[in-house]
Order: structure tokens, then sequence, then C-alpha cells
């Protein structure tokens, strides 16, 4: 038993080592902020008396300065811990969490020999990208995955990891704007996206109408690429029922949503669903998929 876990720890730290952490600055920021909440409850601790003497000076009765002094030390404890845990959660979302669902976004598409040409917006470093790549490698297609990055510092950086993983020939990375991708209509017969769309009109704030109607933009552009009868994989955190309306509003088929996944702190769920093969006139119907 202590092999195997030893194996899958090698395994995770060559994963980290290969994709990094996106946003590190934000796990740093809460790794500094719960250390310094442990300190404090640690001196809360170590100087409970001294603290509730100083507090006897604003407070009438000693017992009140001790109850300030305990529920003060309780709360930066309390923190503390929230603390670590937001940056355990963090840091699981961002890799480990990421590629088991990326692996669940894959195992949506049925049949991936038939798929010819692939799309990951947002591909960002390039995990979802490549589990793409993998899965086209082992099913002997011939097809291509692009990946669609912010920047060109970006692409690179992904077609680096994608060399890594062994899947250079089936990825290609290019630059472009989500809300009006380069491609052409009913190009991709599979798109995806993995914690992405969310982050699009960020700049007008996360509840603002000029936001939601930006990742409406978004969604309209992904269903646009699609081939008819392609299929869409959208994993998301916060807006997925805007998704949802949208993707019905635009009359797709076979919409699936998945239960709810804690990430990155917040509600998460994978959206999956179908363009159809000639126009239909009925609203499409939503399932659960407990599958995703």
């Amino acid at each position: 038993m202590g092999k195997r876990l030893s194996s899958a720890s090698k395994d995770w730290a060559q994963i980290y080592a290969v994709y990094g952490v996106d946003q590190w600055q934000t796990l740093l920021f809460l790794l500094l902020h719960a250390l310094l909440f442990s300190l404090l409850s640690l001196l809360f601790l170590l100087y409970f008396d001294p603290v509730c003497g100083f507090l006897e000076a604003f407070l009438s009765s000693p017992g009140g300065a001790r109850y300030a002094a305990g529920f003060a030390g309780a709360v930066t404890a309390i923190s503390a811990v929230c603390l670590f845990f937001a940056a355990g959660n963090f840091l699981y979302s961002a890799v480990p969490l990421h590629q088991e669902m990326a692996q669940r976004m894959v195992n949506a598409v049925s049949d991936w020999s038939a798929v010819r040409n692939a799309l990951d917006l947002g591909c960002g470093r390039g995990l979802l990208l490549n589990a793409v790549a993998t899965q086209l490698k082992k099913t002997g297609s011939s097809g291509r995955v692009v990946g669609l990055a912010p920047g060109k510092g970006t692409a690179l950086s992904t077609l680096r990891t994608a060399k890594r993983e062994g899947v250079q020939e089936y990825v290609t990375c290019r630059e472009g704007d989500v809300r009006s991708l380069p491609f052409p209509d009913n190009y991709f017969d599979v798109v995806t996206s993995a914690v992405f769309v969310h982050t699009v009109g960020k700049e007008h704030g996360q509840r603002t109408v000029e936001a939601a109607a930006e990742r409406m933009r978004v969604m309209g552009e992904f269903v646009r690429v699609l081939k008819p009868g392609g299929v869409g994989v959208v994993w998301d955190l916060l807006h997925v029922p805007e998704y949802v309306r949208k993707l019905q509003e635009l009359k797709m088929e076979d919409i699936r949503v998945s239960e709810r996944v804690t990430a990155f702190m917040v509600s998460s769920h994978v959206v999956s669903f179908r363009k159809p093969s000639q126009q239909v006139a009925g609203p499409g119907e939503v399932r659960l998929d407990w599958r995703c």
C-alpha cells in the first residue's frame, strides 16, 4: 500500500511540475494570511493574562476582559483554519480537481475517433487541451485540437506543456478574442472550455448586466463554430444557469448538467450539449447527468 501511495505522490509532483498553478498570487495571499492569523491566535494563547490586563483598562469588569480576549483568540484561530482550508481547496482545484474534471469532460464525448477538429476556449496552461489531445491520440484519430489563448506568452507556455505530455503533434494554439472567435461557422466537431467563461467581462463586475452580456456572447460564439451534430462541453463556476438558459434559447439538444462540484470555494457544474443536425422549433430539454 505504501509503495502505491508513493507512486501516486510522484505522479502528482510531476503534474504540478508540468502545469504549475495559475493565479499563484491568490494562493500566496491565502497562505500568508493563514500564517498571520495562526501567529495571532498563538500570541493570544501564550499571553492570555497580559491581554486580559490590557483589556481591563477599557472594560469595567475582569470577567468581561477575559471573555473579550477569549472571543478574539477564538476568532483568530477559526480564521486561520478557514484560510488554510481555502488555500488547500484552491491548490486542489487548480490541478488535481481540474484534471479530474477534464477527464469527465472528455468522457462526455462518445466517439473521439470521428473528431477531426476540436477547440478549447481559454486553454490556459493546457490541462484540458492536453486531455483532449491525449484522447485523440488514444483513439488513433487524425484530428487536431486548437487552444485559444488570450496572448502569445500563454500560447507558447501551452505548447511547451503539450510537448512535455507527448501530444504536441495533436495541438495547435492561437491568440484570439473569445467574444468574436476567429473561426468560420460550423467548423469544429467538439468545443470545450474549463473554468474560463466566468472570467469574461469581469472588468464590468461579475454580477453586472454588462458582464452577463459578454458571457452570453461567448456562448453564442461557442455554438456558432460547432458543426451540426457537434458536442459542446463547459465546466464553469457561478453562472452555469445563465449558460443553460442561453443554450435553450439557441435550441441546443441533449443539454446535460452535472452534479454540483465545489471548486475554488464556489459551486461549479459541467454542462454538455449537442448542436442539432437541423433547426428545431421547441425549447431544449435539460437533464441532470450524474456521470459528468
